[in-house]
């Protein structure tokens, strides 16, 4: 699965600047009140509020910050609802694009993502039209400074942790399991003392497709970060070769 390793490692870069931090710590905090709300506070009984947080300590949200959230989802009764919705869409030249959002105003996202892809030259088609060309998969990326196994035995404790896959990347190493088994995966490496830059379930492109035209790129760059600015989106996966 090495041809992923772009999607993830341009990715991961982006995350590290403090505009991008905050935006991700404002996303987590929607899903930390969401899944609190669909499930309890308690993680060991919350699956899904368990991902969340083990994606908020991959993005060093502090463990005070974390807990603040799921207190306050817990006592607010009368609090915002959201609701997760996916758009699916095309770019310049046929590229694919799945927009996550958790949203209180569904007009609202609705308007903001048309527009992003209208002004990059692209449309929104209509649920699943492109979501078959991606791979719903656990991905665990581990930064090679931090972390003091070597690849094998990494992979093999990995592995043995039931990961479908392992590839050692220029910068990082990258774990992917199935969706089902992905917190179990997660918690044995965490338990092993394997520090991860992030875990999460993410779409994985089954293919990349490059862009030679400029003006192509330059559009599909002004949907991705217009999508990117918009607090209501949760992620954007693509498929773009960058």
């Amino acid at each position: 699965m090495s041809g992923h390793s772009k999607f993830a490692n341009i990715k991961h870069k982006k995350e590290k600047n403090d505009a991008a931090k905050g935006k991700i710590f404002t996303i987590i905090g929607r899903e930390i009140a969401v899944a609190v709300k669909e499930g309890g506070p308690d993680p060991s009984n919350n699956f899904k509020l368990a991902t969340v947080i083990a994606k908020a300590k991959a993005n060093n949200m502090p463990n005070d910050t974390i807990e603040r959230g799921i207190k306050k989802a817990a006592g607010d009764v009368t609090g915002v609802n959201y609701e997760y919705i996916t758009y699916e869409g095309y770019g310049p030249s046929g590229i694919a694009i799945i927009v996550d959002t958790l949203t209180d105003n569904k007009n609202r996202t609705a308007a903001n993502v048309r527009s992003a892809f209208t002004k990059g030259q692209g449309n929104v088609g209509t649920p699943g039209c492109v979501s078959f060309m991606f791979d719903k998969k656990g991905q665990i990326i581990i930064d090679k400074e931090e972390c003091d196994l070597d690849a094998d035995d990494l992979m093999m404790t990995a592995l043995d942790a039931g990961a479908e896959d392992f590839a050692e990347e220029e910068d990082c190493f990258e774990v992917y399991t199935d969706p089902d088994s992905f917190e179990e995966v997660r918690a044995a490496l965490e338990a092993a003392g394997i520090p991860m830059l992030s875990a999460e379930v993410t779409m994985i492109p089954q293919n990349y497709v490059e862009l030679t035209d400029e003006t192509a790129v330059k559009n599909l760059q002004r949907t991705l970060d217009l999508l990117e600015e918009d607090d209501d989106v949760q992620a954007v996966y693509h498929n773009w070769d960058e």
